[in-house]
């Protein structure tokens, strides 16, 4: 009886387990607030990596982070990092132009600067909270935050 039972509990796990599987996202959210260029430039480069994977890509900027979508941005946004030479910035304006992107500051960061939308980057906006809890709690999508 004891042989039955456990094969009959393995038949069932084998044949749940195709249909346990569910599919990967198919968005990814970077929520990015990091001063370190290193550490902001990784985060591009994960995103680049997921857009190039076929995924859609948000990304909010926030605190010292949000300086990477200034026109006018600091020289640790805009300075070739290790191996590569690349920016931070340099590699979120690839991003941006990848279908299914969106790059935008927190709704805070302009207001904080005491600064308006004309200083960021085209193609940047600033995110409206309701939207942005959304994107974060869609089911399709998946966050990193730094």
């Amino acid at each position: 009886m004891k042989r039955i039972l456990t094969a009959a509990i393995v038949a069932a796990a084998a044949l749940a387990a195709p249909m346990a599987k569910a599919e990967a996202p198919s968005k990814l959210v970077t929520v990015l607030t990091a001063p370190e260029p290193q550490t902001q430039l990784m985060a591009m480069v994960l995103t680049m990596q997921a857009v190039a994977q076929g995924k859609e890509a948000h990304i909010m900027l926030c605190g010292p982070a949000g300086d990477l979508a200034l026109k006018d941005a600091p020289d640790s946004a805009t300075e070739g990092q290790p191996p590569r030479d690349m920016s931070p910035q340099g590699l979120m304006q690839q991003i941006m132009t990848k279908p299914g992107t969106k790059v935008e500051v927190c709704a805070i960061y302009l207001p904080g600067k005491g600064a308006q939308a004309d200083v960021l980057l085209d193609g940047v906006t600033v995110a409206k909270p309701d939207e942005m809890a959304g994107s974060i709690m869609d089911e399709n999508a998946r966050v990193m935050s730094y």
